[in-house]
Order: C-alpha cells, then sequence, then structure tokens
C-alpha cells in the first residue's frame, strides 16, 4: 500500500466575485459596534481593536458551517497563491539535509536555472545571513527566498566537486506553480495524470499533459486525483469538459440567497470515447468531487478508490476594506443527477467535522465497504445506464479499495516520520549522480534497471540508529518492499522529476494498480458502467 507521502491538504471550492450592494447597518450590527466601543472605552487595561474585532468574526463564523471562515491578510496571500498559479520567487524545490538545503529542482526558465543553480546544490549563505547548521525552519528559508519580482537575492552553494563556495546574483521572478504532479504513458496506449488541485491554470495545464499523451498513443486515460482537495469552481468545469459531449451537465449551485447556477459542458470527447478512470480516496475533496461525481453520473468513466471526502458547500470570497477577507459559504451543489455530496456536519463543530476520518476508520469504512449504509432516501439513478448511486457524503466509488494495512509497522511509520528514508535518498543522489545518470539517462532505465542494494539498508540502519529509531528485523521485513520502493522513487525524483516518482511509487498503490487492471481488461471495464459483475465493495 502506497503510505501517504505528500501532504494532505483540503482545499477549498471557490465561487469568485465581490459583493458590491451598500448594507444598511442592521440592529445587530449596531449592537456589535456599540459593545466595541463600550470594551475600549471602559475595560481596566489597554485592548487592541483590531484583535478583538477579528475574534468576534471569527467567532460569528465559526457558528455556521465548519468552511465559512475569516483570513486576515497573511492568510489570504497563503490561500490564493496555490490557486492563482504562481508566486515571486528563485524557482526552486528543496528539501532540508542536515540542517541544509539542498536543491531538489530546478523549475525550468526560472531566475536559478538562468544563472547556472543545479540540483544538489547545497545553499549555505542567502544575503551574507547562514542559514546551513542552524535550524531554520522551512518557513523561515522560504520568507529569505521569495521576494518581490526584480529584486535581488544574493546565494553561496556549495557544490560538490568544487572546493569554494559559489556566489550566485539571483534576480527573482513570476514562478509558476504546476497542478500535475504526473504524466506519463503506463502501457503504449494507457496514459496517466495525477492533478494535485484545480487552480487558475490547472485546467490549462491539462490540456497541455493530455494532448502530449495522446502524441504518444494514449487512448485511455487514469486521472488520479486521490488527495486533491479541490480548488477553483470553474476549473474542475474545464477538466470535465474535456471527457462530455456539448451540452451535458456538470454541476449546479444553488442556495437560500443564490438562484440555481447551471454549467454545462461545451467542449467534446477528447478521449475519443476510450476508457476513463477516475481514482479517489478520503482526502479528494470539493472539485474532485465534481469531476468524479459528473463522469460517474453520465456513466462516462469508473471511479476507483474510497469514498471521498464529502464537501458540497461552495465559498465566496467577500474582501472587506483593509485586506482581509471573510469567506462565506452561499451554496451547495450538486451533480448531474442531483446528488448533494456533503456530508453532514453540526453547526458550530469543526472538531466533530473533522473527527468523521477517525470515525470512518473506527466503524471500518477504510477496510470494508459493506459497513457504509446508505439509506434509500439517497439513492439515485445515473443518466445513460441507470446505474445506483448514492448521495449524502462523498462520491461512493464504483469499484472499492481498501486500505491495506499488510505493511504498514511502527519501523517504517518512523523512519517516515523522522525522514530517514527521504535523507538516504537526497544522500545517494547527491554521491552518485553522475554515476547514475551516466548508467541510466532515463527514468524507463532507472526504473528496470536499478535496484536498492544491501549499502542502502546499512545506510538506512545506521541514519535510524542516529535518531534513536529501535531496528526491528521482524517489522523491516514487513515493510521491506514499501520502504525500498519509496527509496527509489525518492532518488527518481531527484534525478529526473516528479512523474519519476509516481511511475515508481504506483507500483506499490493499492488504488492505482486496481484502476489500472480495470482499465486494461475491456469486460471488467463495461461490467462496473452497466453495474453488474464487481459489485461496489467486492474485490475479485
Amino acid at each position: 500500500m502506497l503510505k501517504r507521502i505528500i501532504p494532505i491538504v483540503l482545499g477549498t471550492l471557490f465561487l469568485n466575485g465581490c459583493v458590491y450592494a451598500q448594507f444598511r447597518p442592521s440592529s445587530d450590527a449596531v449592537k456589535i459596534d456599540r459593545a466595541l466601543q463600550l470594551v475600549q472605552s471602559l475595560y481596566v487595561d489597554d485592548v487592541d481593536a483590531q484583535n478583538l474585532t477579528e475574534a468576534a468574526i471569527r467567532g460569528m463564523l465559526k457558528e455556521l458551517d465548519p468552511h465559512s471562515s475569516y483570513l486576515n491578510k497573511e492568510e489570504v496571500k497563503a490561500m490564493n497563491e496555490p490557486l492563482q498559479g504562481n508566486f515571486e520567487g528563485i524557482g526552486i524545490s528543496f528539501n532540508m539535509m542536515t540542517d541544509t538545503l539542498y536543491v531538489m529542482e530546478v523549475i525550468s526558465g526560472g531566475p536559478s536555472q538562468k544563472v547556472g543553480i543545479m540540483p544538489g546544490d547545497k545553499f549555505i549563505l542567502v544575503n551574507d545571513t547562514l542559514i546551513a547548521g542552524v535550524k531554520k525552519n522551512n518557513q523561515e528559508i522560504i520568507s529569505m527566498l521569495r521576494g518581490a519580482k526584480g529584486t535581488e537575492v544574493n546565494i553561496k552553494v556549495l557544490r560538490r566537486g568544487v572546493p569554494e563556495l559559489m556566489p550566485f546574483r539571483i534576480i527573482r521572478d513570476k514562478i509558476p506553480i504546476v497542478s500535475i504532479d504526473a504524466s506519463y504513458l503506463v502501457t503504449d496506449d494507457i496514459g496517466y495524470i495525477r492533478l494535485s488541485r484545480f487552480g487558475v491554470a490547472s485546467g490549462e495545464e491539462f490540456r497541455k499533459a493530455e494532448q502530449e499523451l495522446k502524441a504518444q498513443g494514449m487512448k485511455h486515460l487514469i486521472l488520479d486525483l486521490t488527495d486533491n482537495g479541490g480548488g477553483i469552481l470553474q476549473t474542475a468545469n474545464d477538466i470535465v469538459n474535456e471527457f462530455l459531449g456539448e451540452g451535458k451537465l456538470i454541476v449546479y449551485t444553488e442556495g437560500k440567497n443564490q438562484p440555481r447556477y447551471t454549467m454545462n459542458a461545451t467542449g467534446s470527447d477528447e478521449l475519443s470515447g476510450g476508457k476513463l478512470v477516475v481514482l479517489i480516496n478520503e482526502a479528494s475533496a470539493s472539485a474532485s468531487e465534481i469531476l468524479a461525481g459528473a463522469i460517474q453520473d453520465w456513466d462516462r468513466g469508473v471511479v476507483v478508490g474510497r469514498r471521498s471526502f464529502g464537501k458540497g458547500l461552495v465559498q465566496r470570497q467577500l474582501p472587506l476594506p483593509d485586506g482581509t477577507m471573510i469567506r462565506l459559504t452561499v451554496a451547495r451543489y450538486y451533480t448531474p443527477t442531483g446528488r448533494s455530496i456533503q456530508k453532514p456536519y453540526e453547526n458550530g463543530d469543526q472538531d466533530a467535522y473533522h473527527r468523521d476520518f477517525v470515525n470512518r476508520y473506527m466503524h471500518g469504512e477504510m477496510f470494508q465497504a459493506d459497513s457504509i449504509h446508505f439509506p434509500d432516501s439517497l439513492k439515485y439513478t445515473t443518466l445513460v445506464n441507470k446505474r445506483t448511486v448514492y448521495g449524502g457524503g462523498g462520491i461512493m466509488p464504483d469499484y472499492f479499495v481498501p486500505v491495506d494495512t499488510t505493511g504498514g509497522t511502527r519501523l517504517h511509520a518512523r523512519l517516515n516520520g523522522l525522514n530517514v528514508i527521504g535523507r538516504v535518498a537526497i544522500a545517494e543522489v547527491d554521491n552518485r549522480r553522475q554515476e547514475l545518470l551516466q548508467r541510466y539517462p532515463d527514468i524507463n532505465k532507472f526504473n528496470a534497471g536499478f535496484q536498492i542494494t544491501e549499502a542502502e539498508r546499512l545506510k538506512l540502519m545506521k541514519l535510524a540508529a542516529d535518531e534513536k529509531i529501535e531496528w526491528n528485523e521482524e517489522q523491516f521485513a514487513t515493510s521491506r518492499p514499501l520502504i525500498f520502493a519509496q527509496l527509489k522513487a525518492l532518488m527518481a525524483r531527484d534525478l529526473y522529476d516528479s512523474s519519476a516518482f509516481f511511475r515508481i511509487i504506483n507500483e506499490e498503490n493499492d488504488i492505482f494498480m486496481e484502476g489500472l487492471k480495470i482499465i486494461s481488461d475491456d469486460k471488467r471495464y463495461q461490467e462496473l458502467l452497466q453495474g453488474i459483475g464487481d459489485d461496489v465493495g467486492q474485490n475479485k
């Protein structure tokens, strides 16, 4: 089983827009303003009016639903950055290895590549400030490297084989944030695209990846939305548009103060009727559920994995005069059959809402789909093949893949938690980069020919001992295939790109492997679309 290696971030589905109407203060608004004036005028100590106001707004919104919230200026910037598709900085991805910044990837065409920064470089000084060996966290490092376009940052780099520190002057620029983690051909005619978010540029990125794979011979597609927490509604519409014929309903939204708003497909099926498998899990949310729900409702593809998160509330971003923002739930979204995917919640109880993951685990849902019970009132019928699907809390896949705990051990969890596997991978590539690239010039040769050896196992053991992790041989034997696959995949990412990581680690990913089996078997694929053969939850 693929353990979650990349962090899960539950995103928000947005309807962009502002409210321009002028509101007359209600008696309740006057009451809140009067209370603040009284506190400022009469309280025994000095008070921060801004903090009090923000606390009042946060408290008010907390009473509504789990997704309505207040964001200060910094939170607004952090929220928008991954959705807008770019930030301003120097254009690298990095990891911290033994308190030293290690360059993992240099973004093509970015400022760092232009001056000659290379993967494997170690940043020692930033603007004459020592950052190596001083235990700075990632956010502190990012704040030093990012900055306004056109500003400069001076870096001193340690490069293997070069005896002295190398100085670089980098002019910051706009850096694209990509949402396609991986795109490659699995077989001669089956493509794979992994989408991590639905940002402003994600539709364009997806179409580019799709066309490149089609040019290589792709006829069928596995679309991976596992751990995709969502994003922008219009982007979800743009991507679904690639698979549905013109005029087909993709999603509609409706709320007490929001009239029904529909989104229909305007394109054509770019796969020309080729098979489509969509992968989801319990962290696939919001826009991911719109996409999976539309594909399922129109019987256009097979959804594989585990029940999705269950976020069917739509937020509108409402800017306030000082640059802060209210993110207010204004509507619910519904799939083409009329399903609301929002899971139940109690107003104001966010702890209970987010404990849903734990409850699913404790009730056995992660292991057996039969433990999930839907009332008849939540039963719907797909629009083409008249299969039964359910609303009321996430998208239930057409084919359920349980969590596989057979490879999980305390040893593996500790090695992951303290980044022992990642650090060994970085050190191996750092020491052997040229040798490995000469022997394995591309990912296909690396995947076919490279094997983790006893030498790497000993390095894992040594670093584990340094971190005071007890090495248990029985647990290692249980987790060995997963640990070695993870180590190899991380080395491949450092040597090539993020697609290389997923080419390798997907072989240990049960959801991916089941999706590949289904899309490779015409009879089984069609039976699932017809609602016959394998029932939901039965893995044969």
